[in-house]
């Protein structure tokens, strides 16, 4: 059966049929191969795949004689940063490589990386803008698509203002085409402007950025290699992020490391483990709070650190010694031998990382979850050094640098917030005034203050964008939108798939009452068909990464450079174009664009990653120009696999350098800061890839100091804490003398009647930051991470069962949180869960049901299924079912199922196989999200326009799940619902 992967073939349905006179019958795999028109060295783009497992995708044989051109780019799936080599003819891509020289991918690719060049010249890709006529779709030109929908959002936004627009945004976006979204929104007059991470790890960055300073991984897949333990929860790399594991694995052989993974289902990666743990879905934090139970009964932690770089950590012990090893086990299952076992590795047997997925965040505790990860991580000293660190393993190719440069509904590009000294900064580098700005936001009869409020009012999310279509608004206690927030009658999507949201049947509810949908995508989506919208809805094609050039941030915070393959095909155009064309329309394209080249229409991607590096002070996006980041992908050969830096004898304009530039990257380019390798490292200098934890959160709480206690980064002439650097500091210090004259008076100019306050993030000359380095300082200062986050609704995260928890007698003693306003929508998930346990919902549907990857697909599928060669290894959606759970149900292997869950409309059910397993324990079941096309039993096929339906179609898994939002994210619950299957 097809879905049983590990047997290495595919059954030879309709499909393989459909294909097999591509081998002209009976050959071996080297006769394949070559009829496929790969010789020689192109064996390489097979990587380490076996015998059978993907195709060489044809464009024809290499014509002998004509010039081959190798063009880099990167990977346009997943997070690690694969490079990609292109060889090109006459303009067309006739065959691939993995790069061998790129430290991150080492010449091999996964399934999916293999096969990325079928996205270019696939004949499923969108062709030609199109639109829905009485529900008939229709091709039109590119000058009327805009035109229209120009039209259309300036009537939306007469009639009931800008925040009356959902602009949904991408983590397949550039850095520079994620970055002129997040600066479209804003010119538009809007905060309502998200994308994937939303969905992925929105939950990490504000758990981790709250903790020590920045949301991001803090070492590398390259520095997992120095790891003696390794403890994996809540991510299974080995299909997610295939090629990341030669590094995990790669560690625990050279190391003899532990590699310790914790997950409700035995995974492909688990199967590597030396150490498997199986708690209940739902559990992470008893988890976590039961092995520090035993790291602080024993003495293990970390002394010292905790003492010089740690506040708050005597509250987390009260928080922990109620989680003896008999509560862990009657919540999570774990036995407390076990979790000893696992404490006494990750405290003794160190440098120690812990590596986590959306197995994690993707929950309605998800930012307490990754706070109890990063706390974990402070009181046994694992972080700041070699083979330490959160190692947060994310998800779509550009997932790190779309949330960096802002498509976020609470921050301006680069993490600035939404306050007024963050517009006044970004007005600053965009050459426009703070009342302009203002002016664009609020209805048309708006004052002043009302414009304001909306300006720094974080938006509405992309889990909540349906609730804010079809809810009352109401007033007072009963609003479900807060006041000023419209009901949204448009919505613009970028690359983003409609079937990776939970609560499906609502979804489609909101997208029915939209009076103006546009999806800009490669292929159409799940947007385009999921619904029964018969007007008003536009497909704009838009090219794949390979066919522009720009830059890509992978998880480990490295840019890199990819360059145009081939030009944009059939009539698709690149994300900078349309962009351009559309606010032309809007009638702010001469204000948003008038310090970035444009070439007749379309925007030039180096000169928008300059206008971020002028920008970009507060990450340290500053440092990283094109003609750098082009040199680092020119002589990838060039830096260490381990350190990822630059040798002495390397090629000058790379020397010293850490590849791709990991940010931060302090200073001006012509600087040339190193880039940062590992976060809050105090074993280097920082002009070296130093630092320490960020003192972002004051100097002082409740009579103690926030600032470091005896903790310096190598070569500080501060030798203790120290706060962010200001005009002033410099001042108090005498260090400003160092400053240029023209340093000087650009602060002067920025500070006005106060430049003391102009900040190391908020000059534009750099000169705070480059004075603060060369006295071996961080900008950001030098303070204690938090293990009390005060800010947070959880200060010291607490368990709370799931909104539809399989043990409802625990819902009384650890409930979620009370009904609340968050990012202005009401979330009423404890009147859902109170509902739940009084209807004893977990007596009808009593499995657990969580989701997960495929190694064949990523996101939400529409690509990868419409890709000939993956769509080929994995046909069906399917649910991992128990065999115990199976047998009660007299289900067998392979046969249809019906799965429907409490909160589907009653009869209804989705309809996939059973793949009965050990894999998942008594009680859970398993989906992956990759499919769509099939909803609640209804073959959706013919919605698609002609010819782009993918070649394998499905029932989502999110028609199944349900209610749950993080309270500080609204991070949508899609681990731990539950479920009842039953035989078809």
């Amino acid at each position: 059966m097809l879905i049983k992967r590990s047997e290495g073939r595919a059954a030879r349905g309709g499909l393989a049929a459909s294909f097999a006179g591509l081998s002209g019958g009976a050959t071996d795999r080297r006769g394949f191969l070559r009829r496929s028109g790969v010789v020689a060295g192109g064996l390489g783009a097979l990587g380490a795949l076996g015998a059978g497992t993907v195709r060489k995708a044809e464009a024809g044989p290499m014509q002998p004689g004509v010039a081959v051109e190798l063009k880099k780019n990167i990977c346009t799936h997943c997070s690690v940063g694969c490079t990609v080599i292109a060889e090109v003819q006459n303009g067309v891509w006739v065959g691939q490589e993995p790069a061998w020289e790129s430290p991150i991918n080492r010449g091999t690719h996964c399934a999916k990386g293999a096969s990325v060049r079928e996205l270019v010249h696939g004949d499923r890709r969108v062709k030609y803008p199109m639109k829905l006529v009485n529900g008939q779709w229709t091709r039109i030109n590119w000058d009327q698509a805009i035109s229209e929908i120009g039209d259309k959002l300036l009537e939306i936004r007469q009639q009931s203002g800008p925040d009356a627009v959902f602009l949904l945004g991408s983590a397949k976006f550039s850095n520079e085409g994620a970055y002129l979204y997040r600066k479209f929104a804003a010119f538009w007059g809007t905060n309502n402007v998200d994308h994937q991470a939303r969905i992925c790890h929105s939950t990490t960055v504000a758990g981790v950025a709250n903790t020590w300073g920045y949301g991001a991984q803090t070492n590398s897949y390259n520095d997992i290699r120095n790891s003696k333990t390794m403890i994996i929860m809540g991510g299974n790399p080995a299909e997610a992020h295939p090629v990341s594991l030669q590094h995990v694995l790669q560690g625990k052989e050279i190391n003899r490391a532990n590699l310790i993974v914790i997950d409700p289902r035995f995974t492909r990666t688990a199967a590597h483990a030396t150490e498997y743990v199986r708690p209940r879905p739902g559990t992470d934090i008893p988890v976590f709070w039961g092995l520090l139970w035993h790291i602080f009964e024993n003495g293990w932690e970390d002394k010292e650190f905790i003492r010089q770089r740690v506040y708050g950590m005597d509250e987390v012990r009260r928080e922990v010694a109620k989680w003896t090893p008999a509560e862990v086990e009657k919540v999570t299952g774990v036995p407390g031998a076990q979790m000893r076992k696992v404490a006494e590795m990750f405290a003794k047997q160190k440098p120690a990382t812990l590596i986590w997925c959306m197995g994690l965040t993707q929950k309605t505790v998800g930012t307490a979850n990754v706070r109890a990860a990063c706390i974990l991580l402070l009181a046994t000293g694992n972080v700041g050094s070699n083979g330490t660190g959160a190692n947060i393993f994310r998800g779509h190719c550009n997932v790190q640098g779309a949330t960096d440069l802002g498509l976020d509904v609470t921050t301006l590009p680069l993490y600035y917030g939404l306050d007024e000294g963050a517009w006044r900064h970004w007005g600053r580098v965009w050459d426009v005034s703070y009342d302009y700005l203002r002016g664009r936001f609020g209805p048309g009869n708006a004052d002043d203050a009302a414009r304001k409020r909306m300006m720094e009012m974080p938006g509405i999310t992309t889990t909540r964008y349906f609730d804010a279509t079809t809810l009352e608004p109401g007033s007072g206690d009963t609003a479900n939108l807060i006041a000023g927030q419209p009901n949204f009658r448009g919505m613009v999507v970028f690359g983003h798939g409609g079937n990776t949201v939970t609560r499906m049947p609502e979804a489609v509810a909101g997208l029915e009452k939209l009076d103006l949908l546009v999806i800009a995508d490669p292929h159409p989506t799940t947007f385009a068909v999921l619904a029964n919208r018969r007007e008003n809805t536009y497909v704009l094609p838009i090219c794949t990464q390979f066919e522009c050039s720009g830059s890509r941030t992978a998880s480990n915070r490295s840019l890199q450079w990819g360059e145009q393959v081939v030009k944009p095909i059939f009539e698709s155009k690149n994300d900078y174009e349309v962009i351009y064309r559309l606010s032309e329309k809007l009638g702010f394209a001469t204000e948003m664009f008038k310090n970035i080249k444009v070439n007749g229409k379309e925007p030039e991607a180096e000169s928008i990653l300059r206008e971020i590096n002028l920008g970009g002070w507060s990450t340290g996006y500053c440092g990283q120009s094109p003609e750098r980041l082009k040199a680092h992908m020119a002589n990838q050969g060039a830096f260490d696999l381990v350190t990822l830096r630059a040798p002495e004898n390397a090629p000058a304009e790379i020397r010293g350098d850490y590849y791709g530039l990991p940010w931060p990257c302090w200073g001006t380019p012509q600087y040339r800061h190193p880039g940062t390798h590992i976060l809050y490292n105090t074993n280097l200098h920082v002009k070296d890839g130093g630092g320490t934890f960020r003192a972002r959160f004051g100097v002082e709480r409740n009579g103690e100091t926030l600032l470091s206690e005896g903790s310096w980064s190598k070569g500080s002439e501060i030798e203790d804490g120290y706060p962010q650097f200001t005009y002033g500091v410099l001042k108090k210090l005498g260090w400003d003398s160092d400053l240029t004259a023209e340093e000087r008076a650009t602060i002067e100019r920025i500070g006005g009647a106060n430049p003391d306050n102009v900040a190391w993030s908020t000059d534009l000359s750099g000169g705070i930051q480059r004075v603060a380095l060369e006295h071996g300082c961080i900008p950001f200062g030098n303070g204690k991470a938090r293990a009390n986050a005060w800010n947070l609704p959880d200060p010291i995260p607490v368990h709370r069962e799931p909104i539809y928890s399989p043990r409802p007698d625990l819902v009384a003693q650890y409930p979620t949180r009370d009904n609340f306003m968050a990012l202005r929508v009401r979330n009423i998930g404890k009147t859902v869960q109170d509902r739940a346990v009084q209807n004893n919902v977990a007596r009808n549907f009593p499995i657990v049901l969580t989701s997960g990857r495929l190694v064949e697909y990523e996101g939400g599928g529409e690509e990868t299924r419409s890709n000939k060669w993956l769509a080929e290894l994995q046909q069906d959606m399917f649910v991992e079912i128990n065999t115990q759970d199976a047998a009660e149900r007299n289900i067998r292997d392979g046969q249809w199922v019906l799965v429907n869950g409490p909160e589907m409309p009653a009869g209804k059910h989705i309809r996939v196989k059973a793949l009965v397993t050990d894999r998942v324990g008594r009680g859970v079941a398993f989906m992956p999200f990759h499919f769509a096309g099939w909803f609640m039993q209804e073959d959706q096929r013919r919605k698609y326009p002609q010819g782009t339906d993918p070649i394998v179609l499905g029932e989502s898994v999110n028609t199944v799940t349900t209610y749950g939002y993080d309270p500080v994210t609204a991070m949508q619950e899609t681990k731990c619902t539950l479920c009842q299957i039953r035989a078809a």
